[in-house]
């Protein structure tokens, strides 16, 4: 399951106050609030998941080992427990996070500044299941959503170009994305998922069509794209509203959604490069609009040749269902 993002808009004592709460919470993207039961009208104000603190939500005040205990106590008795504490040096977070894995009930905690979030994110390599917001200020809570819009950097790496061929017609998927790229930025995609070259985003002006910073003519329906959370997808399975990630020439990587896909037969490319070791393959659109990253640009399929460096992610083991497993696989 995803890591949430929650807000407590109900600690606000004016009721105007919660509403513009609210209001910032909606307007940054997060999709639930913890609320009072008073203000359920709040729900027309947008589409965002209303909570009230209750059975089934617990939030534990932490500042004893004694409340630490009443917490641990609680782990498969609801779905969820936040927990809310002025110094976790006195009672690890990393002690209720493994109470809790695999009982069925989520641990979220509170988080006031965005450097704990991140922290809390990662504790225990697993992190907790969610964050829940308490600020003052409504403004800063697009602050703590961007948080969610990011993911892990990859690492990208030169691999050199040792053939490239036509081949016959194929069906191609361009990913039209709810966002804006830049030149440099686009998505992996590859035939072997041990190694993803980055396409680049339509974002420069290739005085043929204008740009389409949004898109990424991304290859042949079989290829697989990384998706966040290091996971892959087959190309031709996107839909839209589902999760992709844009990709930088540094390795840094954000998340955006599918706006659409268009699946069109056109004449295709084949690019085989080598990193020393081994050779991989993706399947291109023969077009001059569809571009590779290279270290210091981007380089058109039409005009890309043997001895180019592009860059790629590469890496070991195979993978089960998107997911990347250690096992030895040969894809060719």
């Amino acid at each position: 399951m995803e890591k949430e993002i929650w807000v407590r808009a109900d600690l606000p004592e004016s009721k105007e106050d919660r509403k513009e709460m609210l209001i910032n919470a909606i307007e940054s993207g997060i999709t639930a609030a913890i609320v009072r039961p008073e203000d359920f009208d709040f729900s027309s104000l947008g589409k965002i998941k209303l909570i009230t603190a209750g059975d089934d939500i617990m939030i534990v005040d932490i500042s004893s080992p004694k409340d630490q205990e009443r917490a641990m106590s609680l782990a498969g008795k609801c779905s969820v427990v936040v927990l809310s504490s002025s110094d976790w040096t006195i009672i690890p977070l990393e002690n209720l996070i493994a109470k809790f894995s695999g009982t069925g009930t989520r641990v979220f905690a509170t988080a006031s500044d965005t450097e704990s979030a991140k922290l809390y994110l990662k504790t225990m390599e697993k992190g907790v299941d969610g964050i829940v917001v308490t600020v003052s200020d409504p403004d800063k809570l697009r602050s703590f959503a961007d948080l969610f819009t990011r993911s892990s950097d990859v690492e990208l790496s030169e691999v050199e170009v040792v053939n490239v061929k036509n081949i016959e017609m194929g069906d191609r998927v361009c990913v039209d994305t709810v966002s804006i790229m830049v030149p440099g930025e686009g998505m992996l995609i590859g035939s072997q998922a041990n190694c993803l070259f980055l396409v680049q985003s339509e974002s420069e002006d290739s005085g043929y069509v204008a740009p389409r910073p949004f898109r990424v003519n991304a290859g042949a329906v079989h290829a697989y794209i990384m998706a966040p959370e290091g996971k892959t997808r087959y190309l031709g399975e996107l839909k839209s509203g589902e999760p992709v990630a844009i990709v930088n020439r540094d390795g840094s990587t954000r998340i955006s959604s599918v706006g659409r896909c268009k699946i069109e037969a056109r004449p295709m490319v084949l690019v085989e490069v080598a990193d020393g070791k081994k050779r991989y393959t993706t399947i291109l659109q023969n077009a001059e609009t569809v571009k590779l990253v290279s270290p210091g640009g981007a380089v058109s399929v039409t005009d890309i040749k043997p001895g180019d460096k592009i860059l790629a992610k590469i890496e070991s083991g195979g993978r089960h269902f998107g997911m990347k497993i250690d096992e030895t696989l040969r894809e060719i």
